[in-house]
């Protein structure tokens, strides 16, 4: 493996200030602010806007797309039906 051509790795925190969120974990990422963890370390932190937990999929808050409906008024629309062969 060639030496000094790979970022350097280290201990980040991903702050997700929407939800009031962090959590510590090894990355490339660089940031001039810095924040005291629980072990009682500091370590550099990057504020992100949206983390699994403000996520609408995580958090059970997305909405449902009615693919169905989309299908069928694509099939009207285009004349496309199932079961029908296009070869």
């Amino acid at each position: 493996m060639q030496q000094n051509k790979h970022p350097a790795y280290h201990a980040v925190v991903f702050r997700d200030r929407a939800a009031g969120y962090a959590f510590l974990t090894r990355s490339t990422a660089t940031s001039d602010r810095t924040i005291e963890w629980d072990d009682g370390e500091t370590y550099p932190v990057v504020d992100v806007e949206i983390s699994s937990e403000s996520h609408p999929f995580y958090t059970g808050t997305a909405r449902t797309v009615d693919s169905e409906g989309r299908v069928a008024r694509f099939a009207r629309r285009y004349g496309g039906g199932a079961g029908k062969d296009t070869g």
